[in-house]
């Protein structure tokens, strides 16, 4: 190789959470099953042959329907509680919003629906003089969230690149050891570039002074711009837990940390940061729920009446969750969520294709959600994730190649565990919104075409909908808070 070649670098090595189980069961299913097979031979002792059998027989059909999963990992016990769930949603009129002056909720207010319902959006300053959000979430959680402006990766160096995803690396390790901290979200969105707001950005900023020539070439770059054109926002969302604080002590002890953590993220091709105001959360989430109130809300800026949004009227006047979909105010969206990181090693531009805009896709937004662990229970998760691999390499008569390999891939992230790494959980959601039903189609296609180039396995948030698209906006939403079984208990199963 001569020298002016270069290594490209790859990244992978992600393992999903698994325990020691039986054909596919964790602990807690194989317990189970075990004792329903003893208890199915007690009642043959004590109640006879056909009650045993009965009981053996409803054993085994639990037992086959936590084991027969599909590609996305999903048992069929899992498939069936959702659609269980979601005709239970829709027996009790759950899947229906109505908000405003003619509902029966609210106050005549404009509320956030389900998981947001009860959120609350204050606002603070930080220890640099900067005002910023501060979103009470349920379990006594807080966040806030901090606007980025990412320059991209067009036209940049492998090296600068590389740059930036180790530093990305260490602030994502840095997050296990922030006191408090327990999770942490990046939402990229793409949507249609206002025309009023360049021609807020440019002719607001023309020298009266400057040659006629200049101003004119300047009103014709705002008069001629492709009006088809799409704008990239970024989001960094960090959520703590204040152990039931009231919003103005959490408030106090989250200013002292918050410079820290935004200036730790411009190293990181982040651009430059700042935290975002209750005015700025509050136009993220009305434009969010409806797409068409975007024109009208930076026309208002422009002519310096920005209307004074509050948070219990930034919510949709109506809106309905569906299997597949929801329907809220002026958008129709889908959201898809990851079930598969990338098989093998990917190189550091894997998600450029499904982050950047798409002509078929209006509006999108995708969300990477983090979780950090300590290093105390990050060295117990390896050490029994490594112990679930080679149980089941054991077990199996004639060990496959992916039994060989997940031992091989425990092995790894154990011993780079053992030499200081961090362990962090995440997931990955993407959201599309359109403003027809004919152009659904189309948007799915091209999320599909988009999860393909990134080697991602996406499935549908089918029955959930309109909680996964909260979850996907920037407001910190943790999603295991609103499990009705723990994440650790589901893994086991």
């Amino acid at each position: 190789m001569s020298s002016t070649e270069r290594e490209v670098r790859l990244y992978g090595n992600w393992r999903r959470p698994d325990s020691r189980g039986l054909k596919g069961l964790g602990t807690i299913g194989t317990a189970a099953l075990l004792a329903a097979l003893g208890l199915s031979s007690i009642v043959m002792i004590m109640r006879g042959p056909i009650e045993g059998l009965v009981v053996a027989g409803v054993a085994g059909l639990v037992f086959l329907l936590l084991i027969a999963k599909d590609k996305h990992g999903k048992s069929a016990m899992a498939r069936v509680s959702e659609r269980v769930g979601w005709m239970a949603t829709k027996q009790a009129g759950s899947h229906l919003y109505r908000s405003g002056p003619l509902a029966r909720i609210g106050h005549g207010k404009h509320q956030l629906p389900g998981v947001l319902a009860a959120t609350e959006l204050s606002e603070c300053t930080d220890s640099y003089g900067r005002p910023f959000a501060l979103l009470k979430l349920a379990r006594g959680r807080y966040s806030v969230v901090v606007a980025g402006s990412p320059d991209g990766a067009a036209e940049v160096d492998l090296d600068q690149i590389d740059e930036w995803v180790a530093h990305y690396g260490h602030w994502l390790a840095g997050l296990a050891d922030e006191p408090g901290l327990v999770a942490a979200a990046v939402t990229i969105e793409s949507g249609p570039f206002s025309t009023t707001e360049l021609e807020r950005r440019i002719l607001g900023r023309l020298d009266p002074d400057a040659p006629a020539f200049a101003r004119e070439v300047m009103t014709d770059v705002v008069r001629l711009y492709p009006e088809d054109t799409h704008t990239v926002r970024a989001w960094i969302t960090l959520t703590f837990d204040s152990r039931g604080a009231k919003p103005d002590v959490a408030g106090r002890e989250i200013a002292t940390r918050l410079p820290h953590l935004t200036r730790a993220l411009e190293a990181c091709g982040a651009g430059a940061t700042r935290p975002c105001t209750a005015a700025d959360v509050c136009r993220i989430v009305r434009v969010a729920y409806d797409p068409a109130a975007a024109e009208e809300l930076d026309k208002a800026v422009v002519d310096g009446d920005l209307p004074e949004l509050e948070w219990g009227d930034v919510g949709p006047a109506a809106a309905e969750a569906g299997w597949d979909q929801y329907r809220h105010d002026s958008g129709l969206s889908v959201t898809w969520e990851m079930t598969e990181a990338p098989r093998g090693a990917v190189r550091a531009q894997v998600l450029g294709r499904l982050l950047a805009p798409h002509p078929d896709v209006p509006r999108k937004r995708v969300t990477i959600l983090y979780r950090p662990i300590d290093a105390g229970r990050a060295e117990r998760a390896v050490e029994d994730d490594l112990d679930a691999a080679q149980f089941r390499q054991n077990s199996a008569g004639r060990p496959s190649a992916r039994n060989r390999l997940a031992v091989s891939r425990a092995e790894r992230t154990a011993m780079e565990e053992a030499s200081g790494a961090s362990l962090v959980n995440f997931g990955l959601l993407v959201t599309a919104t359109v403003y027809a039903d004919s152009d659904l189609a189309r948007a799915k296609s091209a999320v599909e075409m988009l999860r393909s180039s990134a080697r991602l396995r996406l499935r549908p948030a089918y029955g959930a909908q309109d909680s996964a698209f909260a979850a996907c906006l920037p407001l910190g939403i943790v999603l295991s808070d609103l499990l009705a079984l723990p994440s650790d208990v589901r893994e086991k199963l």
